[in-house]
């Protein structure tokens, strides 16, 4: 049994209904799940680091068990700031006033937009393998555009990509997490189980295509924004990557994230590849306990 000790609920907060999971005692730590994934990906790690903290592991919107907006022309229900204001009021429901945040891809995106809309709130963030989303397009090259191509086509018009995704879920979802390997074996099987579940959802897949389109036009228009006002991340990050993924190899990732941040920027590689939580937990744990 996965999250030994732990509680699964599920609440409703002003953009709608979030399931989420929590354990442990100390301060608050929000977990946040990167794509095409659910907060079961933390199972390794958030039992772990409920021993020194409050974990709270939720569904981001389009995702799991939580609130699923239909697609709209201008995607702004998926925004990040939109995404990042669930978990705001989740946290803020659940008593937890300032919390640290530590987050793997889309949910890392999430985090890097509540850290700036709320930094009173945020007193900690780790993201892993990622560098900003805007840093990502203003950067892309044909090697970005072959290895993520899944950015371009989970973007394109509703609703085209859901309906070639709805046809095979599964050949779709061991194709995207795996390749031609297939489905990673490191996956536990109750937590790929919740995935492929969403998987089979085409309320979920239209939910995560509807987080790519929003992050290629909403999000940008809001980063940019945010970087002609000179709005930073106020708090200290981590910054973490998988040695055998792209990011490192593509980026200098601690670099880039000091130019989106007025505190200290730590980091490095992980013995993995994108998915670190799963593939390398003790590596990740060993490094968010010392952070955190």
């Amino acid at each position: 049994m996965l999250f030994e000790g732990f509680t699964l609920a599920t609440t409703t907060v002003p953009g709608g209904v979030v399931r989420y999971r929590t354990g442990g005692t100390g301060p608050a730590l929000l977990l946040l799940h990167g794509n095409p994934q659910t907060h079961y990906m933390w199972h390794h790690v958030a039992p772990v680091l409920a021993k020194r903290f409050t974990v709270v592991c939720p569904d981001l919107r389009g995702y799991g068990g939580s609130e699923k907006p239909p697609a709209t022309p201008d995607h702004a229900p998926y925004a990040k700031a939109e995404m990042a204001r669930d978990v705001a009021d989740l946290m803020a429901q659940l008593g937890h006033e300032t919390y640290a945040v530590g987050a793997h891809d889309r949910g890392a995106r999430v985090a890097h937009r509540l850290a700036l809309d709320q930094p009173k709130r945020v007193t900690k963030l780790a993201v892993l393998d990622i560098v900003p989303t805007i840093e990502h397009f203003e950067r892309a090259d044909m090697a970005f555009a072959l290895a993520y191509y899944h950015w371009f086509w989970f973007a394109q018009p509703h609703p085209f990509p859901e309906d070639m995704i709805d046809r095979a879920p599964d050949t779709w979802f061991a194709a995207h997490t795996g390749g031609v390997a297939g489905i990673p074996p490191f996956f536990a099987q109750e937590a790929l189980d919740d995935y492929l579940k969403a998987a089979h959802d085409p309320a979920a897949i239209t939910g995560m295509c509807e987080d790519y389109r929003a992050a290629a036009t909403i999000d940008l228009v809001h980063d940019r924004m945010s970087r002609a006002e000179g709005k930073q991340i106020e708090c200290p990050m981590l910054v973490l990557w998988g040695e055998k993924g792209k990011v490192g190899g593509w980026y200098d990732p601690v670099t880039i994230w000091r130019e989106y941040c007025k505190a200290d920027v730590t980091g490095g590689g992980v013995d993995s590849g994108h998915f670190l939580a799963e593939e390398a937990p003790d590596e990740v744990i060993a490094r968010f306990e010392a952070f955190f």
